[in-house]
């Protein structure tokens, strides 16, 4: 028994700070705003996790990123949605009733958005948020006429937007 015990010592000795370093890495994970989903970007615009989703920032923060590829040029870009997404914000219900527990002759429910005090201001808490799915997308730009542009212009939209690349269109602006 007493040899058992020293040989877990000695493992305990030999990892206790990588076990250390994973229990910190885990936590921090697990902290809100510091790791998990919002702080490794998941969807396509950061900005919008906190504000909410608006198609026309994420056209024009497209077309910046467009223009900036090598052969582009000027740029335009139209994204079409299925759905617009949803945030499903946290509440605080409070229930009343009077008379008997198994039989309230009246009850009432009041509920309230949760809302956290923060150096920005208010904010709502943000229990869930599903994000827009689109539908298709179409970009006109000044180097559509090559077929190596298309391709990369192509590859960056649905890389952005998670569609397949048979529904993303290039055209070439006149």
């Amino acid at each position: 028994m007493k040899e058992k015990t020293e040989g877990a010592r000695k493992i305990w000795n030999r990892y206790k700070y990588a076990a250390l370093v994973a229990l910190i890495g885990a936590g921090l994970l697990l902290w809100p705003g510091i790791g998990g989903a919002e702080g490794l970007g998941e969807k396509p615009s950061a900005p919008a996790a906190r504000s909410g989703w608006d198609l026309k920032t994420v056209q024009t923060e497209m077309e910046d990123i467009l223009a900036a590829m090598d052969g582009v040029g000027q740029v335009k870009v139209m994204l079409t949605v299925d759905s617009d997404g949803e945030r499903q914000l946290a509440q605080d219900t409070q229930l009343s009733y009077s008379g008997a527990t198994a039989a309230p002759e009246d009850y009432s429910r009041k509920s309230e958005t949760v809302r956290l005090d923060g150096s920005g201001g208010d904010e709502a808490v943000v229990v869930r948020q599903t994000w827009p799915t689109y539908r298709g997308a179409l970009v006109v730009c000044q180097g559509g006429g090559s077929a190596e542009v298309r391709l990369a212009v192509t590859g960056a939209v649905a890389a952005l937007t998670g569609l397949p690349t048979d529904r993303v269109t290039v055209a070439k602006w006149q």
